[in-house]
């Protein structure tokens, strides 16, 4: 990673950020088990944590499709009454609606700027699953298993190529603790982020994190998402690329790699202060029995280590600091952040979480 210097930067409001470079890995190419692609996959894994994976390609159009009638059900369902969205709450941290600034927001005394919806793939292969009346028609229902099933091929097919890629073999290999009919906390999440201006509004974007999950697969077609790459201490934003998805690994496959992938720390933050935002990510989690050792030494599953970090991710700062260090961002090292945005509450250095 280079020198901001020499990084490409956008303007935001008023003040130049760097737009961080990212690996791109061709989906086709990992299906095909192509070593030089998988070498590659690997190296991002170990040393960065995030990635394009471009989806252009004749096996990979079809998830590009499923995300643009996901999109088109978010549009729907977010213009729909607060009391249709909420008809359910939020039934498990992985499933249900929650409303606009349930969390601590990106900027000092601020909430969190976007109402979310969570559909988990334990629930969507249910006869009944606790889901919002107004998505419950058969059309949409299909755009939800399609969106759900679609995403964990994708994320199964990268799993299994990091499995070939480090020799392992049998229970070993990462896929083993992440099979389909074992309960798990994977989820499908569609978030529309509010439009608000970081330098006056009360509500602002998404706090920054490592994400619980193995493989985070996201869908985002407008700026929004910024990144802080290992060595680093300024935020800077992914640039949206056509056709391709973006993926970053998180906690669970970090401690599952015996701690040698990253996982990529990251938040959101508005673009434009009129625009309301969008994007899709599906969250590809362990078996909820899963052992392994986290960043404190402590031999946890993986359901507890889920609802531990929801937990602390929804809490007041002032709890937050009370947590084990490593919990907001999956034992990555977090030095003192650097936010250059004039004008608006700057945010507290934080120590690693």
């Amino acid at each position: 990673m280079g020198s901001v210097e020499q990084l490409k930067t956008v303007d935001w409001y008023g003040t130049p950020v760097p737009v961080y470079p990212m690996d791109t890995i061709d989906f086709g190419k990992i299906l095909s088990a192509e070593e030089e692609e998988v070498d590659r996959l690997l190296r991002c894994c170990q040393r960065e944590g995030f990635f394009y994976l471009d989806l252009n390609g004749l096996d990979g159009r079809r998830f590009l499709d499923d995300q643009k009638e996901t999109l088109d059900l978010m549009y729907r369902f977010f213009d729909a009454p607060l009391e249709a969205k909420n008809q359910f709450g939020l039934v498990h941290p992985h499933l249900g609606y929650e409303g606009l600034g349930s969390r601590t927001g990106v900027l000092p005394n601020t909430k969190d700027g976007y109402e979310m919806v969570k559909v988990s793939r334990d629930e969507i292969q249910k006869g009944k699953p606790h889901i919002p009346d107004v998505l419950k028609n058969s059309t949409d229902m299909k755009i939800l298993e399609n969106a759900i099933s679609g995403s964990n091929i994708v994320t199964k097919a990268l799993l299994s190529a990091l499995s070939n890629a480090m020799g392992l073999t049998g229970t070993d290999r990462f896929e083993h603790n992440h099979r389909n009919e074992r309960p798990s906390t994977s989820t499908l999440a569609m978030m529309h982020y509010v439009p608000s201006d970081p330098k006056t509004s009360k509500n602002i974007g998404h706090q920054k994190h490592t994400d619980i999950s193995s493989l985070t697969l996201l869908f985002a077609e407008q700026w929004g998402l910024q990144i802080r790459p290992p060595g680093t201490r300024e935020f800077g934003f992914v640039e949206p690329k056509e056709g391709c998805a973006i993926v970053n690994v998180g906690d669970s496959l970090r401690f599952a790699s015996g701690h040698t992938f990253m996982s990529c720390i990251h938040r959101v933050v508005p673009f434009k202060a009129e625009e309301h935002r969008y994007s899709i990510a599906y969250f590809l989690r362990a078996d909820n029995e899963t052992m392994f050792k986290d960043s404190e030494g402590r031999n946890i599953t993986a359901g507890q280590w889920h609802d531990e970090k929801f937990y602390v991710f929804k809490a007041l700062p002032e709890i937050q600091a009370l947590a084990p260090p490593s919990m907001l961002f999956g034992g990555m090292k977090v030095e003192d952040d650097y936010t250059p945005l004039a004008g608006a509450p700057q945010e507290e250095p934080i120590e690693a979480h």
